[in-house]
């Protein structure tokens, strides 16, 4: 299904590491076994495609206590579906049925109230709407309705002004970035993904899981204690700073702690669920495969194109976010996470969008990469382990990297 095909390969004796490496890309497999050394015994998967070439299909470790990870394991990818979002968002810019400058009215005219209408859709994009989290204290039944989420989001006043600052979107973006998508296709964004993309690639990534794949979800653990709360300057107003919380949980929808058994994105009922700020699954092979075919015409498709990609990954949002806790701080384009000091990807033109935990998913117009590096032992800080496996893959290429 993917290509997995190797002229030659190394194999990997270490009875936890599975899968192979091409000729050449040697140090990625060796890589790929220091990130599961430091996964406290739970698993992960590395794919890199190049040119649509499969150089480097690697997973080993744990799923769950009972399975181990196989190499069509699928995974909760946090924010890294919010990437997927943005290449649909880029497919209907690229037909053009979708204007990114244009207002947000355009589109979704019960979005015009407290003047925010005439934002443009980009800012809806760039995390620059002011609508980080809403203000009401959200359940979990609150944001498993769509209309009851973009219902809020339209009738909400923005709690920043919007384009004037930038504050991650963290789970909003999904909503309102799904909902012009579905206001221009008359589609829900889980079948515009299918129709756009999982179909014709033939990969195995959703935004809402069918029911009878769940089983096959890799559990998710953390092993590392949550970050002490930094302290922010005396300036700062209080409902400000909280800010960040609210925008990760919208109350009490979510657990702080993402791996929580039997609750948030353990949860059957989540990951059932149409949430396309933070609950897509995918295998590693499928994510990098996407990525592959917004750059590289040998995939199945070709998704996305050269004009379509330098719109949308000009920075629009990066420095200093409105809740000023300590950077290095990201940087994102319209959509897509841009490479940066706190998340490096492998050159300055690369575009993607990594995900809490470890999860790192993007693509490179000038050197054809699709990569994807995917774990389920979620760490929260000072995680090198995505960071190590970019820095050999750019070795190899020998990339040069400014960022």
């Amino acid at each position: 299904m993917y290509g997995r095909v190797f002229d030659q390969f190394m194999g990997f004796p270490d009875q936890d590491v599975e899968g192979a490496v091409a000729a050449g890309f040697e140090p990625l497999g060796e890589a790929f076994e220091q990130t599961l050394a430091a996964s406290h015994g739970y698993g992960g998967a590395l794919h890199v495609r190049l040119d649509g070439r499969v150089v480097a299909d690697l997973w080993g470790g744990h799923a769950s206590a009972d399975q181990p990870w196989e190499n069509d394991t699928p995974s909760v990818i946090f924010s890294c579906t919010k990437g997927l979002v943005s290449i649909l968002v880029g497919e209907l810019v690229r037909e053009g049925q979708l204007d990114l400058d244009a207002p947000v009215s355009t589109y979704w005219p019960e979005f015009d109230r407290h003047d925010k209408g005439s934002m443009p859709v980009r800012w809806l994009l760039s995390h620059r709407a002011g609508l980080p989290a809403v203000r009401e204290e959200l359940e979990l039944a609150d944001v498993l309705d769509w209309e009851r989420m973009v219902g809020l989001l339209a009738d909400q006043r923005p709690l920043l002004p919007p384009g004037e600052t930038h504050q991650y979107h963290a789970l909003t973006f999904g909503w309102l970035a799904g909902e012009i998508i579905r206001r221009i296709t008359g589609k829900g964004v889980a079948a515009f993904f299918v129709d756009r993309i999982a179909k014709p690639l033939g990969v195995a990534a959703w935004i809402g899981m069918p029911e009878a794949e769940l089983p096959r979800v890799a559990q998710l653990y953390s092993t590392t204690p949550p970050p002490e709360a930094l302290p922010l300057p005396p300036e700062v107003d209080p409902e400000l700073a909280s800010i960040n919380e609210k925008a990760m949980t919208l109350g009490s929808a979510f657990p702080v702690d993402f791996a929580e058994e039997n609750t948030g994105f353990n949860s059957d009922e989540v990951r059932r669920a149409v949430i396309p700020g933070a609950a897509g699954i995918a295998t590693a092979p499928a994510l990098a495969t996407i990525w592959s075919a917004t750059v590289s015409n040998a995939e199945t498709i070709r998704l996305l194109n050269d004009e379509v990609i330098a719109d949308m990954s000009r920075e629009q949002s990066a420095g200093r976010p409105a809740v000023p806790l300590p950077g290095p701080w990201q940087r994102w384009g319209t959509g897509f996470m841009l490479s940066s000091e706190a998340r490096p990807f492998l050159s300055d033109a690369s575009f993607g969008h990594d995900g809490a935990g470890g999860q790192v998913s993007f693509a490179d117009p000038e050197y054809k990469v699709g990569f994807a590096y995917l774990t389920n032992d979620l760490q929260r800080s000072e995680d090198k382990r995505g960071v190590m496996l970019v820095e050999v893959l750019r070795d190899l290429l020998g990339v040069s990297w400014s960022s």
